[in-house]
């Protein structure tokens, strides 16, 4: 493989803090250390220029069964006017479009271009897996894995109904955790309204964290604890990754702070947590909870967070939460919406949708993600993410890192918005800016940490040469939308904003380990309840390699003293 040599750039490196250095290199794929007399294929002047890891998205919409559907309800997305949208004039972009759910090949060219390098789709079903798979293998150049989704499945609250915390039945549990990341190739376990869309097939359409399912009997909070615990014991590096109860309801805040503490101190994600962050106060009832959020946060370094920011404009909603998807179809935007379910284990529901800035609940949601990025004070809790296309399409980055950054310019964007917002909004008050260090944490270091790898997310000796180079400026929005180059893995793919490569992206994923006899009572429910025979559920590295274009395996680690 060839060689580098960046020269005169400022590297933002956070992972690898008090770096003085101005030169970066790299060789066969890696960042190493560059010595006297060393010869480089290739030698690129980046003086005035910050550089920084190739970006990633730790929660985005990118793959699987509801990606499509919402591709497909949103057909004008997907043209320009009544025309379909024109074709890519770069000869090595393929043609695909869209704005609010982009194609996959799109995708992957939009997110290189802004810099990102990896990304990680948050709702994966295991009986559909190799179709995400096979999707997320399609998105060119970014890395990728997915979460697969857990906690509404019938035989995990079966077990969970029949004996929960008694020592043999989470042993259950727990393997049945295992196996399923394991079969579905997966990065981690998403829990989403623990209970609830399961309880909604039972005509319930409500399902706060103690309140009992009408089924089971069991309680979110069991699901979030159960959940949570295994994964803890198992060893996998991404913590629980919780779509909590009661999305998108006034007052909701409540139910955050319980399912917080339902964990008992164990590591957990909670995800777009600004759909969760909602007070009743005020004549309209409906009110910011973000510093209440915040603190609890601040309170609880074992938990991490991504934002789910909005933007205004036109989008599509796209999630496993069928209960509140149903609640919320009705002010869908065009009016239509289409809900499914996936072999009795989840849910989906794609409700389109129009943010608009004179809308009181939406600019005041818009305000509260805000608030939640500048009132938490560790930028290693905060992921950066627009819970995309769910808050706005992930292209809006490069302005909410800019809204993030300058005041005065989240000043002018705050007086845009409905008039009892901006007058009272807590986001007046709240003076901080972000470094660049911070965006460079929220973006790269704290994914990286927070799904175990070592190698992205970083420029110290060792890391994969995922580079973004950035034209430093002030209009930061102009900054991170167009950068000068990307590297991948030590290749460029992307210079001033066009595709210079399109090599395929590796596979994320992790294996725990887990005791063989669970497959026994796995087979006997899949052969009554499944549509695909046990011994086909099951992906291996061969063909996981097949289904992702022939791209690299990334495994990574389980945690030392896993169970």
């Amino acid at each position: 493989m060839s060689s580098l040599l960046l020269r005169g750039a400022r590297i933002v490196d956070p992972a690898n803090p008090g770096t003085s250095l101005r030169e970066l290199a790299v060789r066969d794929g890696h960042v190493v250390e560059a010595a006297p007399g060393d010869t480089w294929d290739e030698v690129v002047d980046a003086e005035g220029c910050i550089a920084m890891a190739g970006g990633i998205d730790l929660h985005t919409h990118i793959g699987g069964g509801k990606v499509n559907l919402a591709r497909l309800l949103m057909a004008e997305d997907h043209r320009d006017a009544a025309d379909p949208s024109p074709l890519p004039i770069n000869a090595l972009e393929l043609p695909s479009c869209g704005r609010c759910t982009p194609g996959t090949l799109a995708t992957g060219y939009r997110y290189i271009e802004m810099g990102y390098t990896a990304a990680f789709e948050p709702a994966m079903v295991a009986s559909n897996a190799r179709h995400a798979h096979m999707e997320m293998g399609d998105v060119p150049v970014l890395d990728h894995g997915a979460y697969v989704m857990l906690g509404n499945d019938e035989l995990f609250l079966q077990l969970l109904a029949e004996g929960g915390p008694a020592t043999r039945n989470f042993e259950q549990l727990r393997d049945c955790v295992a196996w399923s990341i394991h079969a579905s190739k997966a990065m981690g376990v998403k829990v989403v309204n623990p209970g609830g869309i399961s309880a909604f097939k039972f005509n319930q359409r409500k399902l706060d964290v103690d309140e009992p399912h009408v089924r089971w009997q069991v309680t979110p909070r069991q699901v979030v604890h159960t959940l949570a615990r295994a994964l803890h014991e198992l060893g996998v590096p991404h913590p629980l990754h919780i779509h909590g109860s009661n999305l998108g309801v006034a007052g909701n805040i409540e139910s955050t702070l319980q399912t917080i503490a339902a964990l008992e101190g164990l590591p957990a994600h909670l995800t777009h947590v600004q759909f969760h962050s909602y007070g009743t106060e005020g004549p309209k009832r409906f009110s910011s909870a973000a510093l209440q959020l915040a603190e609890a946060v601040n309170a609880n370094p074992q938990i991490s967070i991504d934002v789910g920011q909005i933007v205004f404009g036109q989008t599509v909603t796209a999630s496993g939460d069928t209960m509140r998807q149903h609640a919320q179809s009705g002010l869908g935007h065009p009016r239509k919406w289409v809900g499914a379910d996936i072999e009795c284990t989840a849910g989906c529901g794609v409700v389109p949708f129009r943010y608009r800035e004179q809308s009181y609940v939406n600019a005041l949601q818009w305000a509260i993600g805000l608030e939640i990025f500048l009132l938490v004070k560790n930028p290693w809790q905060v992921v950066l993410t627009t819970d995309h296309p769910n808050g706005g399409p992930f292209t809006s980055y490069p302005h909410l890192i800019r809204l993030l950054m300058d005041r005065s310019f989240r000043e002018e964007q705050l007086a845009r918005l409905h008039p009892e917002v901006a007058a009272n909004s807590a986001l007046r008050s709240i003076p901080r800016e972000l470094t660049l260090d911070e965006i460079a944490v929220m973006t790269r270091a704290a994914p990286a940490r927070l799904l175990g790898l070592r190698e992205r997310g970083h420029l110290g000796v060792g890391a994969a040469a995922d580079i973004a180079l950035y034209r430093d400026q002030p209009d930061r929005q102009a900054m991170f939308a167009t950068p000068v180059h990307v590297f991948k893995d030590g290749t460029r793919v992307a210079r001033d904003g066009r595709i210079t490569a399109t090599p395929v992206g590796g596979t994320h994923f992790v294996e725990p380990g887990y005791d063989r006899a669970i497959e026994k009572t796995l087979r006997r429910h899949w052969s009554e309840h499944g549509s695909i025979g046990f011994d086909r559920v099951a992906i291996g590295r061969d063909e996981l390699c097949r289904c992702c274009n022939g791209g690299r395996l990334l495994p990574a680690a389980c945690l030392a003293g896993a169970s």
